[in-house]
């Protein structure tokens, strides 16, 4: 009788390690999505810049990490030029409009998703950012875009933006 009571023990040690293991890998799935979606938002933006790559144009771009587009604003609603229909396209997108659950709701982009064009130089940086699931380490402080947005209450251990995720690319314009 004993050894079927250690037998059990056991099996169910084992139990929960399995289920710890999955939550793990769920976790880390949902990272890899968010990221993927990141990417795929980040590019969509760098190539409506390269298209309309005159300097004008282009410069019109320009989205302030102050107030970036995405989760919690207002998108622009404003259809009169190419780049107000694709600043507001990618905010919808940001905000996760390519997806929606039976109720409505978008969801088909990263928690929290979030984009922002600088200036550098002649260059532009496109930036989107995201709310991770876990920390990890915060991003660069050159990266301003979301900064101070993903951070919980005291206490949780998602602050000092360490469940902020940013990816970043740079858009150089030639001078023709």
């Amino acid at each position: 009788m004993i050894e079927v009571l250690v037998t059990l023990v056991i099996i169910a040690f084992g139990l929960l390690g399995m289920a710890g293991l999955q939550m793990r890998l769920q976790m880390s799935e949902m990272e890899s999505y968010q990221r993927s979606q990141a990417l795929l938002l980040l590019s969509d933006m760098a190539n409506r810049i390269s298209v309309n790559r005159t300097a004008t144009l282009a410069g019109s771009y320009l989205v302030d990490p102050a107030s970036p587009l995405g989760a919690g604003m207002t998108c622009p609603t404003a259809i009169a030029t190419q780049v107000q229909r694709d600043l507001g396209e990618w905010c919808n997108a940001l905000q996760g409009a390519a997806e929606t659950a039976t109720g409505g709701a978008n969801t088909g982009a990263m928690v929290g998703g979030r984009g922002c064009v600088e200036r550098v130089g002649s260059d532009y940086l496109v930036t989107v950012a995201w709310q991770g699931l876990t920390p990890i380490s915060a991003p660069p402080a050159s990266v301003a875009c979301g900064a101070g947005s993903y951070n919980a209450a005291a206490g949780s251990p998602c602050v000092n933006d360490l469940c902020r995720r940013v990816v970043t690319t740079l858009v150089r314009i030639a001078t023709l």
